[in-house]
């Protein structure tokens, strides 16, 4: 009898302690009730809620398994089974749940609702829309049937109609979690920057403490090009939670496209210990040594990265970069020239490769990949330099000053181009100098032997 009261006192405990959200502490009370009365199926049903709350749904699916064995078509209990198995990815199981509940009770809206979102997952969006029709029949004002629906037809791309679904969400519960965040991605995709930032901020009233919604705020900024907008918003997210991977990468990213190296590094290394296993994390730091002028520490994180992804455009060309620094240039010319195996219209990697050209000599090979890079690449003024230059090292100075005056076109402000124009005519003289004196040059040499 005192055992039976104890059981009672603690799973009563445990109802009060779910009244303010005490998860944890309720839950304890209940696995003590249930270990003087284990086959109390309303506590294990108790016990299956608790650990929803906690984010334990594998464990929460045993509990309402267990319930299920004895109370087999329990509406309530049947959809909090679906909806676990739909969280930890068991679809089948979950439109199987949903479907025999809409067998039991097919005036019960939910479980055709539920059935949207799984279907949607499953890429069966047809079958999708067909229970979504089914639900309209029951109640046609859900805005989650509304939700789910928009999910399903934005992710078959039918943007116009998942933004109609979701806009008819807003309007029936203005409060409804994560729709503005759903639309932001829309308007991304759709390359509607401001109505993306609208809803974004839209988003983040309604949960400031959405770390995720900051990151992929900035991220849009990024695209923006708002660098210290983005910061600001990678910041907030690191604030917020200290832990979070994907916000330190994103500082990472920006802080080296803002050329601060050595805060990338920090931001990299940070992110490292969060995640040992990040994917790109040696070309990531590889970028961030380069950037530094780190080229022997860089290279080996880039051979790595190289090995890693041996059809990556990206390492390739950084790896390529860092031995051309290091003056190893036959070896860059081969990472240059597998870019342009992987990709022929990889306008760095000619540019890059006619560099190395004309380092090792050979003039008319290293023009012609300058000369693509700039087809493919018209503004592209370090190139349209590097072969004003080439052609003065081989005295085409007409070829030169027409780069020179391509690339004053394209920027009539450049200092550099302005000074290889005024200089020009000093270039020219300077190489007809050498040719009239390389014969007693080369006559003084062989006095002199």
């Amino acid at each position: 009898m005192n055992d039976w009261f104890e059981a009672e006192q603690r799973a009563e405990r445990a109802q009060q302690l779910c009244e303010v959200r005490r998860w944890s502490e309720a839950l304890a009370e209940i696995d003590g009730a249930l270990e003087i009365d284990p086959s109390n199926m309303h506590w294990v049903a108790h016990r299956g809620f608790l650990l929803d709350q906690l984010d334990r749904f594998e464990d929460a699916i045993v509990a309402y398994e267990r319930v299920r064995g004895v109370e087999a078509d329990d509406c309530e209990l049947l959809m909090a089974l679906g909806v676990d198995y739909d969280r930890v990815g068991r679809l089948a199981d979950a439109l199987k749940t949903f479907q025999h509940v809409s067998e039991l009770y097919p005036n019960f809206e939910p479980g055709f609702c539920h059935q949207i979102i799984t279907l949607a997952e499953m890429g069966r969006h047809d079958e999708a829309e067909q229970a979504f029709y089914m639900a309209q029949q029951i109640r046609e004002d859900c805005p989650q049937c509304f939700y789910h629906m928009g999910i399903s037809l934005a992710d078959r791309g039918e943007y116009e109609r998942a933004m109609y679904c979701w806009q008819r969400v807003v309007d029936i519960d203005p409060g409804f979690e994560n729709v503005r965040s759903q639309m932001a991605r829309v308007y991304r995709t759709r390359n509607e920057p401001e109505r993306a930032k609208q809803c974004y901020l839209d988003a983040i009233r309604e949960d400031p403490g959405d770390v995720d919604l900051l990151v992929e705020w900035g991220q849009l900024l990024v695209d923006c090009g708002d660098l210290r907008g983005a910061s600001n918003k990678f910041r907030q997210a690191i604030d917020l939670a200290p832990d979070h991977t994907t916000a330190h990468l994103a500082m990472a990213e920006t802080e080296l496209a803002e050329d601060n190296a050595d805060s990338a590094l920090k931001y990299l290394d940070r992110a490292s210990q969060l995640d040992p296993d990040i994917a790109d994390m040696d070309v990531r730091m590889g970028s961030a040594m380069l950037k530094l002028g780190k080229f022997d520490e860089a290279l080996p994180y880039l051979e790595k990265a190289v090995e890693a992804s041996p059809e990556s455009i990206e390492s390739r060309l950084l790896l390529g970069n860092c031995l051309l620094w290091l003056q190893r240039t036959r070896l860059a010319s081969d990472q240059f020239r597998k870019v342009l195996i992987l990709d022929e219209k990889v306008a760095n990697a000619h540019h890059n490769l006619g560099v190395c050209c004309f380092l090792t000599g050979d003039f008319d090979e290293g023009a012609e990949h300058c000369k693509r890079a700039i087809e493919l690449k018209p503004d592209y003024l370090l190139a349209i330099v590097k072969l004003s230059l080439a052609y003065q090292r081989v005295g085409r100075f007409s070829e030169s000053r027409a780069m020179i005056e391509k690339g004053l076109e394209t920027d009539p402000e450049n200092a550099l181009l302005k000074h290889l124009r005024e200089r020009l005519w000093s270039a020219r003289l300077s190489y007809y100098m050498q040719r009239l004196t390389a014969p007693f040059r080369r006559l003084l040499g062989k006095t002199s032997q």
